[in-house]
């Protein structure tokens, strides 16, 4: 079968993008309009010689609004159009198109797939899922069938345990009923039990936030640290879009700090320094620093030393930490070791009045990859009850994370140890 890949590196995109033919790019789309009928009708034109007549009878009266197209981009919120995500940019609108083409004139083109290759997203390129997880998800969306006797030759003891436990541990037993808006209290219970195990250290239930994967976290913290452009959050470059684009789209100013290539992608404490002391030279307030390890889209693997200076480097400014730690489960180097960012401040001495760390968890990554699940968790730690309170109202006005993807959460951070009977078959 002919493939044609879609992804890669940003500057392989942009070869593609270059080459690509301008005979397969679709003109661009013509507005939509809203249609009175073929005809308008005699209350409607009555209406319009109405708003004219008004219209003309001040001349400092603004023009009446174009009702064919109310919502032009230049009356869009500025933010959005400033707002850039490259991971669903023009390369994949291009691909998007020439699937469109095979699909309606096969063999037009000279392949006759296209993979996506441009996020993370393994169960796409035929990664199967774990069975375990789809399992215990199955029995908690459809708990009748937990009583009967054909469930027990079709799912396996440990993912039936499971699922009573969690079932449990919801209000109704209703997957599809809302939670409480941090998350349901029983799986927030396991996630922190999986924390301090991962760590050595306590972790709090009522420090974690169950969201809709870890993207709409990163967007409450923004929305929370950013007032106005003279905010900033200090970011890497290269970086995953999400930052710019949350920070864009939420009126702050990115300030970027470069990772050294030279060194496998090192951070360097000295370059955190003079982007911060330039950025404070033009009047902008940094508020956070986002440190992205495992590193995406770079792979690299901060050492302990080095957590422990941009540790030292936050509490010293006076800086948010947000550690991106999605990625924590990829590691493919046999001498590098994960280390969460909270593990590493609480070895050093530091606790909730030390410094404000927020840690972000995902089910989309790992060995996982259960991207459209969309499951994940925030945990903060060092914030004052009263900013607390305004987390917990932003996470409200959200009413709660779906509960599948809560499920998942719990299920990443407390998976089936490898003693049980079915542990082979469970992961297979």
């Amino acid at each position: 079968m002919r493939r044609s890949v879609i992804g890669g590196a940003k500057r392989s995109s942009l070869f593609l993008l270059n080459q690509a033919h301008r005979s397969l790019l679709s003109p661009s789309p013509p507005p939509l309009h809203h249609h009175l009928g073929s005809s308008p009708s005699s209350s409607a034109t009555a209406l319009l010689l109405l708003l004219r007549r008004l219209s003309s009878s001040s001349a400092s009266s603004p023009p009446p609004p174009n009702m064919s197209n109310p919502v032009t981009v230049q009356s869009i919120n500025p933010k959005v159009l400033q707002c850039e995500y490259a991971v669903r940019g023009e390369i994949v609108n291009l691909a998007q198109r020439l699937q469109e083409e095979l699909k309606a004139n096969p063999g037009s083109l000279p392949f006759d797939e296209i993979l996506y290759c441009n996020i993370g997203n393994p169960q796409s390129l035929g990664q199967l899922p774990i069975t375990f997880f789809r399992e215990v998800l199955a029995l908690c969306d459809h708990p009748t069938i937990l009583d009967k006797a054909e469930t027990q030759g079709l799912f396996s003891a440990d993912s039936i345990e499971r699922a009573w436990q969690i079932l449990d541990q919801i209000p109704g037993r209703a997957t599809g009923a809302y939670s409480h808006s941090q998350g349901i209290k029983g799986l927030r219970d396991t996630i922190a039990a999986g924390i301090e195990a991962r760590d050595g250290f306590p972790a709090n239930p009522n420090d974690i936030f169950l969201t809709d994967g870890a993207s709409p976290a990163v967007h409450m913290m923004m929305q929370l640290l950013i007032s106005s452009e003279k905010d900033g959050i200090l970011c890497p470059i290269p970086q995953y879009p999400l930052y710019s684009a949350s920070i864009a789209l939420h009126g702050g100013s990115l300030i970027p700090y470069y990772l050294d290539e030279e060194t496998g992608w090192g951070l360097e404490v000295s370059e955190l320094k003079k982007q911060l002391e330039e950025a404070r030279s033009k009047g902008i307030s940094v508020r956070a620093l986002v440190v992205i390890n495992p590193g995406n889209p770079t792979g690299q693997v901060l050492a302990e030393e080095n957590q422990r200076d941009i540790v030292e480097f936050c509490k010293k400014e006076g800086l948010v930490l947000l550690a991106d730690e999605v990625y924590q489960e990829n590691i493919y180097v046999p001498e590098k070791k994960f280390h969460s960012f909270k593990k590493v401040a609480r070895s050093m001495g530091y606790g909730d009045n030390d410094l404000c760390l927020v840690s972000f968890q995902s089910v989309s990554k790992g060995y996982h990859g259960e991207c459209g699940k969309r499951g994940g968790y925030m945990e903060i730690t060092g914030f004052s009850p009263e900013v607390r309170e305004q987390i917990y109202k932003v996470a409200s006005v959200n009413l709660c994370s779906n509960i599948s993807g809560q499920i998942l959460a719990s299920l990443v951070m407390s998976p089936p140890k490898a003693h049980i009977l079915s542990f082979p078959s469970l992961f297979l």
